[in-house]
């Protein structure tokens, strides 16, 4: 294969790539005008609905002008040699090959995200304020900001500069030895991440004893879940959206539940949702999903093993020799089509994995109250209620609430 026609296919993946998301938009809209499901009649009145409309379409529009964006960007870069370019302005600095790499996917990462950041703004403070859902002021903005650049060039430079150390060093082991040291590093931060990671953005506490802590904890034990750690977090200070969530494995479990969901769901609701969550630990959903995502990322790195050393994935994009800078990010649009197969795959295993998690709630009693806070929260993100069936099959990682509600009033 010559380099020529490796750029090709690489413009070929990448285009249609590109095209499939926005047909899959265009399916996505277009069904969002289909008449609500009678099971969902109650979930919107005739002016919230309407509202509805209005975010997803407002949504929908951002989401494609910054996509097409982003995709004019790319192709002008692989058209015109822009990677060759910032290649060879960095080699110019005679660093060594490992801080080549690094300053080169730098730059990349600054420009990235400068080229993002007034998309973000507008994101927040224009729609999401239009409909009343941002919180964020300019100050926490501005300061979770500097804190992700922060946490990117500490955390994330230190593990870029290991997987590159391995490549440079022992060539012919990197794949196993870098999926060693990610795997390990993932791991670490799905035990430790509410203790480290969460308390520089938001303010944790133990949720303080009363009816719905004695709840949670009487529905714990009727389980068998062993659970000492329930916080709250002020999700407020940025959105109105309510949220909950599960952190940590082993003796670090956590239940986080966000001070808005505290004020939009009542007790037996707030416990129906985390008996959904234990159902999913209940099932080892958790262990399955890690297993099946250590899996992946080792049949990644070993192709990226191959491609890394190979001089015509650089040749492609107008370089004249392998670097693991500019050979990543040929494998990063080749391996786009798998990527795409594993991610349906595992949305669809995700999908049969939250139907059990919901049966586990509905087993214990909790499934009218299920389907009460489902409909709850969906009214109050203005959820899309009749999403196109291939976008459901291909992005969805849970069911839509039609088919969930469905399941659970069986």
């Amino acid at each position: 294969m010559t380099p020529h026609t490796l750029f090709l296919i690489i413009l070929t993946i990448y285009i249609a790539d590109f095209v499939f998301g926005r047909y899959l938009s265009w399916l996505n809209i277009r069904s969002s005008k289909n008449p609500i499901p009678a099971e969902l009649s109650g979930i919107y009145d005739s002016e919230r609905y309407h509202k509805q409309q209005q975010y997803f379409r407002a949504n929908s529009r951002f989401g494609m002008t910054v996509s097409s964006f982003s995709f004019v960007v790319i192709m002008a870069m692989l058209l015109f040699g822009g990677f060759a370019s910032i290649n060879d302005i960095v080699q110019s600095w005679s660093l060594s090959a490992v801080w080549t790499s690094i300053a080169f996917l730098g730059i990349l990462y600054i420009a990235n995200d400068l080229i993002e950041l007034p998309f973000d703004i507008y994101d927040t403070f224009v729609i999401e304020q239009r409909f009343g859902f941002n919180k964020t002021t300019a100050g926490t903005f501005v300061l979770d900001r500097l804190k992700g650049y922060l946490l990117t060039a500490i955390i994330g430079g230190a593990l870029l500069y290991a997987v590159i150390y391995i490549y440079n060093a022992i060539p012919q082991y990197f794949w196993i030895l870098a999926w060693a040291v990610v795997s390990v590093f993932g791991l670490f931060m799905s035990v430790f991440y509410s203790d480290i990671i969460v308390p520089i953005f938001n303010k944790q506490k133990p949720l303080a004893d009363g009816e719905l802590r004695r709840s949670i904890e009487q529905f714990a034990d009727r389980v068998g879940f062993s659970l000492k750690n329930i916080y709250t977090i002020d999700g407020s200070k940025r959105s109105t959206k309510a949220n909950a969530y599960f952190s940590g494995m082993f003796g670090k479990k956590r239940i986080v539940l966000y001070d808005t969901l505290i004020e939009k769901l009542s007790t037996e609701e707030i416990v129906a949702v985390l008996a959904h969550e234990i159902g999913h630990y209940k099932h080892r959903h958790t262990m399955k999903s890690m297993v099946i995502s250590l899996l992946s990322n080792l049949l990644l790195f070993w192709l990226l093993g191959i491609v890394l050393g190979n001089d015509i994935f650089a040749r492609a994009l107008g370089c004249t020799s392998a670097s693991f800078h500019i050979n990543i990010l040929v494998f990063g649009i080749l391996y786009s089509p798998i990527s795409t197969v594993l991610g349906v795959s595992m949305n669809v295993l995700s999908r049969k994995f939250e139907y059990q998690a919901d049966g586990f709630a509905k087993q214990y009693g909790y499934g009218a109250a299920l389907v009460s806070a489902l409909g709850r929260l969906s009214s109050d993100s203005l959820s899309n209620l009749t999403p196109h069936r291939l976008v459901v099959f291909t992005e969805y990682s849970h069911p839509t609430l039609y088919q969930r509600i469905k399941e659970l009033n069986k």
